[in-house]
């Protein structure tokens, strides 16, 4: 669970710039997504294939961690998890969740930017790793990456990352309707420019089959599961609240659909699943 620290500051981190927006994003982040309708049944989803995927006394790594919803889940569990995040808001945050909710679980984060988790020299090696919610689509490089937690997780381990797709159809289908094209189409020539308040940094749009590649020879993908495939993005929200009703149809067919082929790669995100060392 111990990993040795001797890590520069962040800032001194080119790469962190969407570290620093998401500094300015905490204090609102869990109002905004991890209490929403919409985040609740997608990390819901995303929860499913965790607790399939990782056991009791597991020792894991998260990525791109947030404000520790997911990690303190895990935690709960009675899985280690070493928990990571570019914002240091974002740290306080999750440790400031910690101590009110989960005291006692074995959870513990720390800032360090995605691109850096080479420098992490645990005593053990990790039985798995997770990324939610498009912390790795902020990574230019995924190749690195992928070398970096090679080293960090144990053979046969497993990861689960969760990725903005390329082509969501109801973000394309919604944006069409209101006549707003270029919003419609912003993720699909793999990459959009993005600013939060004043703060700018590329997210990029990998497809599946690229970031397969990036992650070989290492790790074998086995697994794929849409996450917003019927349930909409985030900034419907309010809509969704006005629709209960109908939200709850659209929950019940994103069971239906999450797995299925194409259906699966057309949602606001994909979960894919590998394991280190078969081919």
């Amino acid at each position: 669970m111990n990993a040795e620290r001797t890590i520069p500051p962040v800032a001194s981190y080119p790469g962190s710039a969407a570290g620093a927006a998401f500094d300015r994003l905490a204090e609102g982040y869990d109002r905004i997504f991890t209490d929403s309708l919409i985040g609740r049944a997608q990390r819901d989803a995303v929860w499913k294939v965790l607790i399939r995927t990782f056991q009791k006394n597991d020792n894991i790594l998260e990525l791109n961690c947030g404000t520790g919803e997911d990690a303190i889940f895990l935690a709960g569990k009675g899985i280690s998890v070493f928990a990571c995040d570019a914002s240091q808001q974002m740290i306080d945050r999750a440790e400031q969740r910690l101590r009110h909710t989960s005291p006692q679980v074995s959870a513990v984060f720390c800032e360090l930017p995605t691109e850096r988790i080479g420098e992490l020299h645990p005593e053990t090696q990790f039985d798995g790793a997770f990324s939610n919610f498009s912390g790795l689509n902020c990574v230019a490089d995924l190749s690195v990456v992928a070398s970096s937690i090679e080293r960090l997780i144990r053979q046969n381990g497993r990861l689960v990352l969760c990725f903005s797709t390329r082509f969501c159809l109801i973000e394309i289908l919604y944006y069409l309707i209101r006549g707003q094209w270029r919003k419609a189409l912003r993720r699909c020539k793999g990459y959009t420019e993005v600013t939060l308040d004043d703060v700018r940094f590329t997210v990029y749009y990998p497809t599946v089959r690229q970031i397969r590649r990036h992650f070989a020879p290492g790790f074998r993908l086995y697994s794929r599961t849409g996450i917003g495939v019927a349930v909409p993005p985030s900034y419907l929200e309010p809509w969704a609240r006005r629709h209960p009703g109908i939200f709850r149809l659209l929950c019940r067919l994103e069971g239906l659909l999450a797995t299925l082929p194409f259906f699966r790669s057309t949602g606001d995100h994909v979960l894919l699943c590998f394991e280190k060392g078969r081919t």
